[in-house]
């Protein structure tokens, strides 16, 4: 146990790491302070990091099951937690609808309206938990499947974030949304950014909560043809979606999590699954075509950056890199989890966003180190 707690304090000092003078008074640094006595918690005690849900380590993906059928690429076969509506668009010449959730609070109303932006790998359902705790707190909450994921339309089309910033837009302008709280998750998070540094009037504040694109990769790798990057997508095996999957859970596998490697696989075994691969391909080439990372410095509204600090080796760095960059930022890393904490450590997470939704206005805080 002591040293599970030396780490996650070591954890801790190096994401508390004073900033340059210059981000002084223009960013506010804080680590969520109530984790410290968490440390000797189940959570993250030595048998969090090696009991899992079933005897098979996270890394070594199971034989292919045999039960899985063809599933809809427009997620016709998923459930989600509340009513789908649809709002039409034209994209390059084709008519297209997006699908989005509007839910009403649960609690006395705020007048508040949070959209929550999914990941690559993921759609508007899986934000469910986080509807639920949002509206509780009396806020609307916009969920929406953006242009090529979950339920909406899947247009072969030059996919970008600008048309995504845009299309989310037009939404909110639908639905009567002057001004909103953007919460992006992974890609969700670079979309964010993106829209957060267009939209500035819309943009009540931004979560960028364990963003990808952390860098600009074009500098990184050299590009991949779309032809050969079709065919990789096209002959994606069960094993190779569990894998792509698995990576994000640093505490363990869990049987909830297996829903998504299966609705994936189940899209490959669709006569529709071809033209879904090429769609799948194009809007994986957005983070190498449209960098976000020269957005960062034009978002003007209160923005957090939040996520879990074992999200890759250097994602603790790049994520306070991102805060440093973005003018009054805050930084908030979640120890010992992954890519997705609103699964891992639901709690911990929770608690961090609705501490920044319900704060004051960046303007009124102070600087990090004051009391």
């Amino acid at each position: 146990m002591v040293t599970n707690t030396n780490r996650a304090a070591q954890a801790a000092v190096h994401s508390l790491e004073s900033k340059p003078a210059k981000y002084v008074r223009r960013s506010t640094l804080w680590l969520i302070p109530f984790l410290v006595s968490c440390m000797s918690a189940t959570i993250f005690g030595p048998a969090a990091a090696q009991v899992q849900s079933d005897s098979r380590p996270v890394n070594q993906a199971p034989p292919t099951p045999t039960d899985v059928k063809p599933g809809s690429i427009n997620l016709e076969d998923v459930t989600y937690p509340y009513p789908v509506s649809y709002l039409p668009l034209t994209l390059y010449g084709q008519d297209a609808r997006m699908a989005y959730m509007d839910v009403a609070p649960d609690a006395q109303p705020n007048g508040r309206t949070v959209v929550l932006l999914h990941g690559m790998n993921f759609f508007g359902e899986y934000w469910t938990g986080a509807i639920d705790v949002l509206r509780k707190q009396g806020f609307r909450v916009v969920v929406p499947d953006q242009i090529g994921f979950g339920r909406s339309s899947k247009p072969i089309i030059p996919y970008n974030f600008h048309d995504m910033a845009l299309n989310t837009r037009k939404l909110l302008q639908h639905l009567g949304v002057s001004k909103a709280a953007i919460i992006g998750h992974s890609m969700g998070g670079m979309l964010a950014a993106r829209f957060a540094a267009s939209y500035p009037d819309m943009t009540e504040r931004a979560v960028i909560y364990n963003p990808i694109g952390l860098t600009d990769p074009r500098w990184d790798q050299p590009w991949r043809s779309t032809e050969e990057a079709y065919k990789a997508t096209l002959n994606r095996t069960y094993q190779q979606i569990y894998q792509g999957i698995a990576r994000y859970f640093v505490t363990g596998w869990k049987p909830e999590y297996e829903k998504y490697v299966r609705i994936q696989y189940a899209w490959t075994l669709s006569g529709d699954w071809p033209r879904f691969a090429m769609v799948r391909t194009l809007v994986q080439q957005m983070t190498y075509l449209d960098p976000v990372v020269y957005d960062w410095a034009h978002i003007k509204a209160k923005t957090l950056v939040l996520g879990g600090d074992k999200d890759g080796p250097n994602f603790p760095e790049r994520a306070k890199h991102i805060a440093d960059t973005i003018p009054g930022a805050e930084l908030a890393l979640i120890p010992n989890i992954g890519h997705v904490p609103h699964f891992e450590a639901p709690d911990l997470f929770y608690k961090a966003l609705l501490r920044f939704l319900n704060s004051e206005a960046a303007s009124t805080q102070k600087p990090a180190g004051n009391t």
